[in-house]
């Protein structure tokens, strides 16, 4: 039986959302009302992982309020909801560097109440990742805290097609500067560049020894093209699928089309399990 773990999913407190963001995303979905459910009910979200295949799931949240509308709440509520079975969500949070008044105290706060990862969103949070360098200290603040933790910080790299969001602060290159500055730091570049910046994406996961990506948002299918030399970094490429984003088929279907690449089982183990269960391995009081 093939272990999976989906490192990126998106199950969130649709009350929360921007009419303009909610509308972009109800017209992306066949079956709003399912996720409206998995919304609601961490179980029936559990039962869709049963069925799916997939043994754990990283739920992505961040600070977004002039894009997406999430402020500090949106966090505090997916730490709730992974809190329903802690030994399969894996709970990813947010410490937006322009709304902090003690960013390192935020990352320990988030800590305590069960966030087992940062998402730093460039587009959406409008700064780049490397921001630290023109003047926004609390972001080195955060970067420094999330190592001191052990906290993997995952960075939004490629486009986004969510009204407001700012393209420019996500190219993976900017990235670079974490490798350098936070060496320690495990960063995971989110989409892996998608569309338009795989080769560097590729570049950046070769350079820096504490650098992963995800490969969530690219069709399976097509990974090959973008990454023909995937087998290269397999040790660290994490599987995940953005379900569900606009234009992000179910899961399964997710899975089935990353099954049938040609890439060797050990390379697949890799990227569908073992390197997300080395980054987030099970606490033993579960």
């Amino acid at each position: 039986m093939t272990r999976i773990i989906d490192i990126h999913i998106h199950i969130q407190p649709l009350d929360m959302l921007k009419p303009a963001a909610l509308e972009v995303i109800q017209r992306s979905l066949s079956d709003f009302a399912q996720i409206q459910k998995f919304s609601a009910s961490p179980a029936a979200f559990l039962r869709y992982l049963d069925a799916a295949g997939v043994e754990r799931a990283g739920l992505i949240s961040y600070v977004s309020p002039e894009v997406i509308g999430y402020t500090a709440e949106a966090t505090d509520w997916n730490a709730r909801y992974c809190s329903a079975a802690p030994d399969r969500l894996i709970a990813f949070g947010s410490v937006h560097p322009k709304y902090v008044t003690d960013a390192a105290a935020e990352v320990d706060r988030l800590v305590k109440i069960g966030i087992r990862a940062l998402k730093v969103h460039p587009s959406h949070q409008l700064f780049a990742p490397n921001a630290y360098r023109d003047g926004l200290g609390p972001l080195a603040a955060i970067y420094e805290r999330a190592k001191a933790t052990g906290l993997p910080v995952m960075v939004h790299t490629g486009t986004s097609i969510f009204p407001g969001a700012r393209n420019a602060y996500a190219q993976p290159i900017l990235a670079d500067d974490l490798g350098v500055d936070f060496p320690d730091l495990v960063v995971i570049l989110a989409h892996g560049g998608r569309p338009l910046w795989m080769d560097e994406a590729f570049f950046l996961i070769r350079r820096h020894k504490n650098m992963f990506m995800d490969i969530s948002g690219i069709p399976p299918q097509k990974l090959l093209e973008h990454f023909p030399r995937l087998e290269e970094i397999a040790d660290k490429v994490l599987f995940g699928t953005d379900w569900p984003g606009p234009g992000v088929p179910d899961v399964r279907t997710n899975i089935e089309k990353f099954l049938a690449l040609p890439l060797s089982e050990s390379a697949q183990r890799k990227i569908l399990y073992d390197n997300a269960a080395r980054l987030f391995p099970r606490s033993s009081s579960w």
